[in-house]
């Protein structure tokens, strides 16, 4: 081997080797995790809303864009409602054909009741008619004994006595049949009110589906996916727009045992992702599962993959989320880091905090 190439090598040996102490230095020159303080891998996540129609119908409008910033009340979709406003229109003129029904049995149960009052005073001129028959029937009883009238004005006046009877008769019957006539007219007024209620009923339902038919915001969020599009039918409980509430955003990690059964809801989270080195994100647990499952297939180590991990869910503050709505992005990777211990203290990469 010639002298040169020996030099060369051993002076490739020496640069490696000096660049692996190197390496070995700085790993172990760098701080460590404190003990009491556990950590996770996770991403950004956030509650989804699905705005879906109520009723099935065409789109007629989306107002919303993916990507689009939405406050609380934005109209996000319109739905066809030319049928709706048909069926209204029907609905109203059937409250008017009720109303007028009202009216109409109003005056029925007027005229009915004149007749009732016709066939009142028809009984009271029965009753007096027959009043004067048996009086008239009683004298001449009495005078037909001393033999001062005759037999035949005893019988014309018996006759009389009974066609009275019998007149009264006729005029109860009449006063009945006119106060079940009044009683008819009535009902038919409360059934021509209970059409009116079910007329206005009608209206409301049909309105409420016209106001349903405007698709609104519920809250604050972001539009994910846009499912259907303008022209399409869609059936009840058909998605339309896929929003995330970017009111709610946290991010999901794994602990072991060891660690999970020392965190409480509550705690302090400091949550670092990959698009904002160097600052920290403050966050407290907002959820800590009470079944162990297996740790997620982010897992590298089969090992670890063995292990039984429980699901921690760290909430971000509402109030910081608003102050930087316009940069919440769901779906970033980052860490999450927790304190087990309330007496160890944050070490100086956690505590640059966003404000």
């Amino acid at each position: 081997m010639q002298p040169w190439v020996r030099n060369l090598l051993r002076g490739g040996i020496v640069i490696i080797g000096a660049g692996m102490a190197y390496l070995l230095w700085d790993s172990l020159s760098q701080p460590g995790q404190p003990a009491g303080i556990a950590s996770g891998n996770g991403r950004i996540e956030a509650t989804e809303i699905n705005i879906a129609a109520l009723s099935g119908g065409r789109i007629a409008e989306i107002r919303a864009r993916e990507g689009d910033f939405v406050r609380r009340g934005d109209v996000l979709v319109q739905m066809d409602v030319v049928q709706l406003n048909a069926q209204r229109r029907q609905a109203e003129a059937t409250l008017r054909r009720a109303e007028i029904g009202v009216k109409t049995a109003q005056a029925v149960v007027k005229q009915a009741q004149a007749q009732g009052r016709a066939a009142a005073a028809v009984v009271d001129q029965a009753q007096a008619a027959v009043d004067a028959a048996a009086g008239r029937l009683a004298r001449s009883e009495r005078l037909s004994q001393g033999s001062i009238v005759s037999q035949q004005a005893l019988d014309d006046d018996r006759t009389a006595e009974r066609q009275a009877q019998a007149g009264l008769a006729s005029a109860q019957a009449s006063l009945a049949a006119a106060e079940a006539g009044i009683s008819s007219a009535e009902a038919q007024v409360v059934d021509a009110g209970a059409a009116v209620e079910a007329a206005r009923a009608a209206i409301d339902a049909v309105s409420a589906a016209v106001d349903d038919a405007t698709l609104v915001s519920p809250r604050d969020g972001r539009v994910q996916f846009r499912i259907a599009q303008e022209g399409e039918i869609v059936g009840a409980g058909g998605r339309i727009l896929s929003l995330v509430d970017l009111g709610d955003v946290y991010m999901t990690f794994f602990l072991p045992t060891a660690q999970a059964g020392r965190v409480q809801v509550g705690a302090e989270v400091r949550l670092v992702i990959d698009a904002l080195p160097g600052r920290a994100i403050p966050a407290t647990v907002s959820f800590v599962a009470d079944v162990a499952q297996f740790t997620p297939k982010t897992v590298e180590t089969a090992d670890e993959r063995e292990r039984l991990m429980f699901r921690i869910r760290a909430r971000i503050d509402p109030d910081l989320l608003r102050r930087y709505v316009d940069y919440v992005k769901t779906g970033l990777p980052g860490m999450a880091y927790i304190r087990i211990d309330p007496t160890v203290d944050w070490p100086e990469s956690l505590s640059n905090l966003v404000q």
